[in-house]
């Protein structure tokens, strides 16, 4: 599989460790969040056949995070995103 780094343009997916679901981005507030909110963080998965957003660190290169848009079905990627990008247009990061 060949993951388009937005970076450093086509990279063959063994560079890279899958880390999970996306959502991982939305981190509860540490000063409001109650414990049922770090158990949901922590635990609860989507799971879905087709479309899914998933992190993806490049280990074997520049160490950057990556949003990759792919169907867990034909393993198609439609987007790869740079994560802290996500993060800044979601309004997670400063």
């Amino acid at each position: 599989m060949i993951i388009n780094h937005p970076l450093l343009g086509p990279r063959d997916s063994a560079e890279f460790t899958y880390k999970g679901d996306a959502n991982l981005i939305n981190r509860p507030d540490p000063e409001t969040a109650s414990p049922q909110d770090w158990h949901d963080y922590a635990y609860l998965r989507d799971n879905p056949a087709g479309p899914h957003r998933e992190l993806w660190f490049h280990d074997g290169g520049d160490r950057s995070w990556l949003v990759v848009t792919r169907n867990t079905l034909t393993h198609e990627i439609t987007a790869v995103e740079l994560a802290r990008d996500v993060a800044r247009a979601e309004g997670r990061s400063k």
